[in-house]
């Protein structure tokens, strides 16, 4: 299993401790997990699994020592998931809309929220508060959420993802095929396999840049982000300003944690 590794400071238990706390962060998506090691606010390491059980917490565990959990999940976990976090014998935040965040929270439903959605709202205000931004998460589903100057925040869009209108596209005609997001993109489609892409991609890019425009008119300034599995495939194609950082929902979690002590 690879692990990406992103900084040289990493300590194993029988190393000096830093200062900092070794921050385990979860995002549990429809697809997979992905999990993040952070020392402080640094990111040291990633990696991905597929399935449970996971086996990267007991593996950085043994090797590092982690002192804090947070987990954010979209699906339901099962108790043999749950214990995974559990048997690290740290304290363990199953983030939810009772944790606590940087923002103020104004959706009529906060329990129905994607934990995800804040997550990303909080990485996207801590790395530049006291402006208004729309925050573009592009996984399975395409969220599209607004967070005023004030740290508020407003609500948002779900839609479908690329992956999903691909295949609604093909499983609910007769006859189109089912096509990979990969490949070549033209403006205009010049079989039927690239006009499903490019209707789909393209259509995507207009559908963010008509949100971007539509707050901008309403609010003025506004800074975009967008993260997600889909960010690669989508942030070339956006003609309004955006930042591009597939870590946001990370940061925001890690924000989250580091926040959780002084509350």
């Amino acid at each position: 299993m690879i692990f990406c590794r992103l900084a040289v400071s990493l300590h194993s238990k029988t190393a000096q401790k830093t200062t900092s706390t070794l921050n385990l962060i979860a995002d549990i998506g429809n697809n997979s997990a992905k999990f993040f090691l952070f020392n402080g606010e640094q990111m040291l390491l990633h990696t991905r699994r597929n399935e449970a059980p996971y086996g990267v917490i007991s593996e950085w565990n043994e090797q590092f020592g982690i002192e804090r959990i947070i987990v954010s999940t979209v699906i339901d976990l099962t108790q043999e998931q749950k214990n995974e976090f559990q048997a690290v014998g740290c304290p363990v935040i199953w983030f939810d809309n009772n944790t606590p965040t940087p923002l103020r929270i104004e959706y009529a439903t906060p329990q129905t929220l994607g934990s995800d959605r804040i997550a990303a709202a909080v990485g996207a205000w801590s790395e530049q508060p006291g402006n208004n931004m729309l925050i573009i998460d592009a996984g399975s589903a395409i969220t599209t959420d607004f967070v005023t100057r004030q740290g508020i925040y407003k609500g948002g869009n779900i839609a479908p993802g690329v992956k999903m209108r691909l295949r609604a596209l093909h499983e609910y005609t007769g006859r189109l095929p089912l096509v990979e997001k990969e490949g070549d993109t033209p403006a205009f489609g010049y079989d039927t396999k690239t006009a499903i892409r490019s209707g789909v991609i393209s259509g995507i890019c207009h559908e963010i840049d008509g949100y971007i425009n539509e707050i901008k008119e309403k609010y003025g300034d506004v800074l975009v982000f967008l993260t997600g599995g889909d960010e690669k495939t989508l942030k070339n194609r956006i003609k309004n300003r955006i930042f591009a950082d597939k870590y946001l929902v990370a940061k925001g979690l890690n924000r989250i944690l580091l926040n959780y002590e002084s509350v």
